[in-house]
Parts: structure tokens; C-alpha cells; sequence
């Protein structure tokens, strides 16, 4: 099981170089970029040139956002200067973002258009890789035109891992099919990462003629080390759990009812009351809850079986609770 860290949303990337190499100092294996406040691909130049084994990847690129080809070459280009560090991860969104803040279309077909970006990055990378012709067609895209001059040089890293992130089972059967990983979101039990998404996942795998040891499940967690945290956790579990494309985490639970009332609130803007819906049950069903020395064993514990790696769902900070991140880092490492 390998432990990860997750780039602070607000970071620049005049503060990239100074977290990677301490991320590489403490022992984590990869360090992840969200799409929120930054564009997540641009970090990844600088972790490969300021660090020497520490893997960088996208948690997520908005798939959604872009076309196939960009993100063909963007990651050819991150796979080569890293020599091989770079994992594509990417995410759906949802329907409101897709059209309304990135200004695309929505698709009549999630499923179906993600396997075929997929699809489209895979033909452009053999091409790159093997010299040959460059033909796709389906329902989405039809890409056949290139040129030497609009071909980058081959290198030996065209194996680039590509990593789907979801809640819901049909993402996690997509990863099975086509990926290598799957980032589950921190919005999770162990119950339902076993009993809905691991299922998935094999169901997809079985039917590309896979095995469920092919792919990486990601644990983004949820952790409770001190009681301000608990309340932090408190009222990330109620905006996540508002989401009604999140519902079946709750449903899993027999808490629906709970997520049709947080949902009501967002409506209305009344996010303060939201937190008061999320009980400590639920905040110790979402998270795992343990003293700071306690909890790379309940971490290990919670995801044995399910997860090859860990992020928590903590930014990382250098100087901050470095004694906490090494500690962890040292407990994954033995």
C-alpha cells in the first residue's frame, strides 16, 4: 500500500518546486493536483525536474474540458520529461460545470464518451509510439489526421497509466475495462468501496479479459485525528453528501433521507445548517477516526484488500505537521 500527498488547492507554481522535494523527502510515492483553484497539469513539469522518483498525477484533470488530442500530447510530453512519473487522472464533473463554467457541451453518454477520449489518447500514443497510422472513429470523435509535423518524437514511456475517478458503479466498470486505476472519491465507506465500487471494477475487468490485480484503487481519505478536524469532516460530508449524483453512498447506509434534506438546504442556500444533519455516526462511517500515532495501522486496516494507495484528504504543506506526514510516510514505507 503506498501513501501519497495531495497539492494544496491554493498553491502556485512558484511553490511547487519547495513541496515536491520535501513530498520526496518524507517518503511519499506520488504527489496529486486537483483541477480547482490551478490548471493540474502544469505542477507536473516542475515535480519531474525538481525531484528524482517522486510520481505526479492529476486527482483529477476535468476530462470533460478538453478535447482527446491536448490531452494526448500534454501527457506524452509530462510521461517523457518525468521519464515515466506521471499518471493521468481524470474526472468526468458534473453537468452544471462541464457547461457552465468550462462552457462545453454536456454528453448524452458519460460512460460512452470517456471510453472514447480514453480510446482516441491510446490511438495517437501508439501512433507516437509505433509509427502507425492514426485512425479512430466512433460516436464521439473521428480523429485520422495527422502529419510528421504534428508528431512528437517516440520515447520509451508510452505506457501511460490513466486513472477515471467516480462515486457510482458505472465509472468504477469503465476502470476495468480501459484503466489502470481508479480514484475513489473521499466521499466513501469502506462498505460501499467493498460491496458497489470493487464489484464494478471487477465486473469491467472481466469483461476486457482483465484481473482486478491490473488496477489501483486510490483511497481519498477522510481522517479524524483531533476534534476541530471532526467538524471539518463534519461539513465535507454534508456538502458531498447534498450531491444527488452522490446519493447511493447514503442510500448504502439507509441514510437517503438525510441526503434529500441536506440537498433542500443547498437549495436554499442554507449551508450553516447543513453540518447539524451529519451525525457522528456518519462522520466515523466516512472517515477514519484515530490518534496521530494510531492511524497508518487504522488506515491499513480500513483499505487492506481494497486500496493500493492512500491520499489523505489533507493538503500537504511543507513545515506544516511534518512530524505527523513523516511518521505516516515512515509506517507505509516499512
Amino acid at each position: 500500500m503506498r501513501f501519497d500527498a495531495q497539492i494544496a488547492p491554493y498553491a502556485s507554481l512558484e511553490d511547487i518546486p519547495e513541496i515536491a522535494r520535501a513530498a520526496e523527502r518524507l517518503g511519499f510515492d506520488c504527489l496529486w493536483a486537483a483541477e480547482t483553484q490551478h490548471n493540474p497539469f502544469l505542477p507536473g513539469v516542475l515535480v519531474a525536474e525538481h525531484t528524482q522518483r517522486l510520481k505526479f498525477g492529476t486527482a483529477i484533470a476535468v476530462s470533460f474540458a478538453r478535447s482527446p488530442g491536448v490531452m494526448a500530447h500534454t501527457a506524452w510530453d509530462l510521461a517523457q520529461y518525468s521519464q515515466g512519473r506521471f499518471i493521468l487522472g481524470l474526472g468526468t464533473q458534473v453537468k452544471a460545470h462541464i457547461t457552465r463554467r468550462f462552457g462545453m457541451s454536456w454528453p448524452d453518454s458519460v460512460i460512452g464518451q470517456l471510453r472514447e477520449q480514453i480510446a482516441v489518447m491510446q490511438a495517437f500514443w501508439r501512433s507516437w509510439k509505433e509509427g502507425a497510422r492514426l485512425s479512430f472513429e466512433g460516436d464521439y470523435y473521428r480523429i485520422n489526421l495527422t502529419s510528421p509535423f504534428f508528431t512528437p518524437a517516440a520515447h520509451e514511456y508510452a505506457e501511460i497509466p490513466i486513472f477515471i475517478a467516480g462515486v457510482n458503479p458505472g465509472l468504477a466498470r469503465l476502470t476495468g475495462e480501459v484503466a489502470h486505476g481508479f480514484h475513489a472519491h473521499p466521499f466513501h465507506s469502506r462498505a460501499y468501496l467493498h460491496d458497489v465500487i470493487q464489484p464494478a471494477i471487477l465486473s469491467g475487468a472481466e469483461q476486457a479479459g482483465r484481473t482486478l490485480e491490473e488496477i489501483q484503487v486510490v483511497a481519498h481519505a477522510f481522517v479524524v485525528t483531533y476534534p476541530t478536524e471532526r467538524e471539518l469532516v463534519r461539513q465535507q460530508v454534508a456538502f458531498y453528501a447534498s450531491t444527488p449524483s452522490y446519493r447511493p453512498v447514503l442510500e448504502h447506509h439507509g441514510w437517503q433521507e438525510v441526503g434529500e434534506r441536506l440537498s433542500r438546504l443547498a437549495k436554499s442556500g442554507k449551508w450553516t445548517e447543513m453540518p447539524d444533519l451529519v451525525s457522528d455516526e456518519m462522520v466515523d462511517t466516512f472517515a477514519t477516526a484515530a490518534d496521530p500515532g494510531d492511524l497508518a495501522a487504522a488506515l491499513k486496516e480500513r483499505y487492506q484488500g481494497i486500496a493500493a494507495r492512500i491520499n489523505l484528504y489533507l493538503p500537504f504543506t511543507p513545515g506544516e505537521r511534518e512530524d505527523f506526514w513523516r511518521q505516516l510516510c515512515q509506517a507505509f514505507n516499512q
